[in-house]
């Protein structure tokens, strides 16, 4: 019969035509990343959700056959304990003087002044720089022990000139550790701002000085706007990394005398592995998270501030 109609398609046949074929090719493109996506799955995002489980219960890594639900109670008890309240002051007073005022002030004027040096100035004052960077953590920590211990280098110097000595790593000894953070970490910054500033024109901070601005005149209206997005990026870069600094105080202070150096990262390894309280301690770990989350967050606003 010539009027009839056609006969439907099966509803279990291969979908064919345009649209088909665009999802197969899109399939096709997803189809490579399928192996690393699963090891994401199972390497990162597993664990990070078995943490965050861990952090309600009251688990334990001796003494215990289990681990119960205890819902918040970690995390308010960190906020009773003076001693975590103590890490959190001393892991911001390390986190500003070492990363914030030390290496990136340091790495900007490194930079800067390399970038006006010589060739052989620059070459030589980069490679002792950079080899305080690539030396293991351990072995960074170990020498600036042995600089800042009650016979050490330090202590040598100043009664060569008759000035009067300490135990620094008693008397001062988150200070000690910032200083020893930041002769490990200034390479970072002063290679993203040689970077940077190789970047800005010459011929500006030219006309700038042909127009009569001073040094300081020229760093802070047109060096420092110009190289903003590098600042930012450098002080999260910087923040972050700071805020997980664990080996270097360990091999130097332990956190101590007392808890006088013991920051987030150290207080939470002597609650969860010396104390064995895994679950309060990685509470600890997960609030050092949010700690890191909100430094990330203002630096990542400032940066989207016009200047």
């Amino acid at each position: 019969m010539t009027g009839a109609a056609a006969p439907a398609r099966d509803a279990g046949a291969p979908t064919t035509g345009p649209a088909g074929a665009r999802r197969a090719r899109r399939l096709l493109r997803w189809l490579p990343l399928a192996p690393a996506t699963v090891l994401l799955l199972l390497f990162l995002a597993g664990p990070i959700v078995y943490c965050v489980w861990i952090a309600f219960t009251d688990a334990q890594l001796t003494g215990s056959a289990g681990a119960d639900f205890v819902g918040l109670a970690n995390f308010r008890r960190a906020f009773a304990d003076a001693d975590f309240r103590n890490a959190v002051l001393l892991t911001l007073v390390f986190t500003v003087v070492s990363s914030i005022l030390g290496q990136n002030t340091l790495g900007l004027a490194l930079a800067g002044l390399m970038r006006a040096a010589s060739r052989p100035v620059r070459t030589l004052t980069g490679g002792l720089v950079i080899a305080a960077w690539v030396l293991p953590e351990i072995v960074a920590a170990f020498l600036l022990y042995a600089f800042f211990r009650r016979e050490g280098t330090l202590n040598a110097i100043l009664d060569q000139l008759h000035l009067p000595s300490q135990n620094w790593l008693f008397t001062l000894p988150i200070l000690a550790v910032s200083f020893a953070n930041v002769w490990r970490g200034t390479a970072f910054s002063m290679l993203i701002y040689s970077a940077a500033l190789a970047e800005i024109p010459r011929d500006v901070t030219e006309a700038a000085q042909v127009d009569g601005a001073s040094g300081v005149r020229r760093v802070w209206h047109i060096t420092l706007p110009m190289i903003r997005r590098s600042i930012g990026t450098n002080l999260m870069l910087n923040t972050l990394s700071t805020l997980s600094v664990f080996g270097l105080i360990w091999a130097m202070t332990r956190g101590g005398p007392g808890n006088r150096s013991q920051t987030l990262p150290v207080f939470m390894y002597d609650q969860a592995f010396l104390k064995s309280l895994i679950g309060y301690g990685t509470a600890v770990a997960l609030l050092l998270l949010l700690v890191g989350a909100l430094f990330s967050l203002v630096y990542l606003r400032l940066m989207k501030v016009e200047v």
